[in-house]
């Protein structure tokens, strides 16, 4: 995946995250980490839980729900920890 799928599926994925994990806002950079990270913390799930390797594949539909839900599990951490 390159960097400019790494950067859409991250802002992406922040976003929608940012949205279902009420609280402020964390900008355009944010949510690009967010959401990049998200997907990391997302894909290594998926191989761990359900042995799927191959989560994060691209700029598709299921690169963007696994990076959505690396990146709420994420900010609900997050919000745990009251950082």
């Amino acid at each position: 995946m390159g960097i400019i799928s790494w950067l859409l599926v991250g802002v992406i994925a922040g976003w929608l995250a940012g949205l279902v994990i009420k609280g402020r806002g964390f900008g355009l950079i944010g949510n690009i980490i967010i959401g990049v990270v998200g997907a990391l913390v997302g894909g290594w799930l998926a191989g761990a839980l359900f042995n799927i390797h191959n989560a994060i594949t691209g700029f598709n539909l299921s690169t963007v729900v696994v990076a959505f839900l690396g990146a709420v599990l994420i900010l609900y951490v997050a919000r745990l920890a009251k950082i």
